[in-house]
């Protein structure tokens, strides 16, 4: 694996095992409890899986033909400034429905961490397939921020993350 993504995937794997860490003590009720009409923490974690996993299957087809699509550039550094801030910043957004129609709907954390780990082998082998000549192409399509690159896409993963985890402190 290149190892400017070997260091991204073992970054986003720290992140998720961190997370799943905080909410293995934490009742079940509570994981699966909604406030005001919002997510439950196992919701949110499901969210989070059915995002990756639809990326990673969008781009094991694109991989495909990774030698005929482009290099991202300047332009696309800029979007990834952009898409870094709106996580950042305490923004809702409403998640596309195809990432809603595909999560889980499971009501245990251990489940749900048993999906994502599923959900990461399958990354990292995506990942391991991938040339160094290859990690700039535009193989990554997020629903806002348009063609990315693979690189882009992990960065995306953690700050999605990011982005959550200050619903799942309000709802602990």
């Amino acid at each position: 694996m290149n190892p400017k993504l070997q260091n991204l995937f073992h970054s986003l794997e720290a992140q998720r095992s961190e997370l799943l860490k905080t909410l293995k003590t934490v009742s079940a009720e509570k994981l699966n409890t909604q406030v005001d009409n919002g997510w439950s923490i196992n919701q949110i974690i499901a969210h989070l899986i059915a995002a990756e996993k639809l990326s990673v299957a969008y781009i094991q087809k694109k991989i495909q033909a990774v030698d005929e699509v482009g290099d991202t550039g300047l332009i696309e550094e800029l979007k990834m400034v952009a898409l870094k801030l709106s996580q950042r910043l305490p923004l809702r957004f409403k998640a596309p429905r195809v990432v809603v129609e595909n999560t889980s709907t499971s009501a245990d954390i251990f489940a749900l961490e048993q999906e994502w780990i599923i959900a990461r082998q399958q990354l990292k082998g995506l990942l391991e397939k991938l040339s160094d000549d290859q990690i700039n192409r535009k193989i990554y399509k997020h629903v806002r921020a348009g063609k990315l690159n693979i690189q882009h896409m992990l960065i995306f993963f953690s700050e999605h993350i990011i982005h959550h985890q200050p619903q799942i402190k309000r709802l602990l």
